[in-house]
């Protein structure tokens, strides 16, 4: 089913809305969206610099040119192969070339890994509210306000920050700025995030997100009510050309990557509707993307909303709520958080 929308801007696909809202964990039914791994929180792993010449097997001809060096190449995940494409520093027989390329029996391929600035990274007692423990993970129940890993302009008061003061050894895991980070929430989404505590369960972690058997769940409060109880957006995102730093519905042919939420109204209000989404994918600002392409704005979300917030939020009014997986000792683990006090205090305003 698709529903019809205002028109999008900076020539964006239309939102299509199907299906409904699933119950249980993301399945095969996903298999067809493809994963790549700008939806984990991975940095950089090499040292460098180091040049590497791959050579183009028949078995490996017709293949995507950032699948062959992730698949032959010196480790590197493939959200940094597909960077080091971009930046020009993987060459086929030379000559630059596209993430999608498809190479050929008896191309060269040269992988040239730049130096890795290695950035030292402050253990800070800041107060966390972690809600379970164990010998592999930690989950977070992160507060609204604070940036998940040092980044520019937030080298300090970071999530990250605040983990190695209670957990040292966080430090070892695989040689980044963000250890133990698998996924992300945006500086002013509050709730619930998984972190390792070593590299197997690193691992673990990561394959359950690209087998999509993680199930996220968050609320949010719109501006506005949807023109359907329950549904789903299925639109691309990427980056605005204009604005770096935001993101848009963008075809895929213009550089966007699949995308798909699932929502469902939790309770309606007289100009506001309280409603629960599951995403599939994990792109950057998701959720808040959606909802505007289709009109109903997260509620105080001032960057792909409205400019004034229509009640008294300090913030977005996003929350991850539910969080699902498997630990790394196999049982099955199921996490639910309420909402904070400041958004209680927002849903109460708007029943008002």
């Amino acid at each position: 089913m698709t529903i019809a929308q205002s028109p999008p801007t900076n020539d964006h696909p239309t939102p299509p809305l199907i299906g409904s809202f699933p119950d249980g964990t993301a399945t095969d039914a996903h298999a067809d969206l493809a994963f790549d791994e700008t939806e984990l929180d991975l940095a950089p792993d090499p040292d460098g610099p180091t040049t590497w010449n791959l050579i183009v097997d028949e078995p490996d001809q017709g293949h995507r040119l950032d699948r062959f060096v992730v698949t032959h190449g010196p480790g590197l995940s493939r959200m940094r192969v597909q960077a080091l494409i971009s930046s020009g520093e993987v060459r086929v027989n030379g000559e630059q070339a596209d993430a999608a390329t498809k190479v050929r029996l008896g191309q060269t391929v040269t992988v040239i890994v730049p130096a890795v600035v290695v950035t030292h990274l402050i253990a800070e007692a800041i107060p966390i509210d972690v809600v379970y423990e164990d010998a592999d993970i930690a989950i977070v129940n992160k507060a609204a306000g604070m940036v998940v890993h040092p980044a520019p302009g937030h080298p300090r008061g970071t999530l990250v920050n605040a983990l190695l003061a209670r957990l040292p050894d966080l430090q070892a895991i695989n040689g980044t700025i963000r250890p133990g980070i698998v996924h992300r929430l945006d500086r002013d989404t509050s709730g619930l995030i998984v972190v390792a505590k070593h590299e197997r369960a690193l691992a673990f972690l990561q394959a359950q997100f690209r087998d999509r058997t993680v199930e996220k769940r968050y609320l949010a409060l719109v501006d506005g009510h949807p023109r359907t109880d329950r549904g789903a957006i299925d639109a691309p995102i990427g980056r605005r050309a204009d604005r770096p730093d935001e993101m848009a519905l963008v075809s895929i042919p213009r550089g966007g990557r699949n995308a798909l939420t699932y929502f469902r109204t939790v309770e309606n209000f007289a100009k506001h509707t309280l409603i629960e989404c599951k995403i599939v994918t994990g792109r950057t600002h998701q959720i808040r993307v959606h909802l505007a392409s289709i009109s109903i704005p997260v509620t105080g979300d001032t960057v792909y909303g409205r400019p004034e917030p229509t009640i008294a939020v300090g913030r977005q009014f996003l929350h991850a709520a539910h969080l699902a997986f498997r630990r790394p000792d196999g049982e099955e683990m199921v996490c639910e958080s309420p909402l904070p006090a400041d958004l209680q205090d927002a849903m109460n305003q708007a029943r008002h």
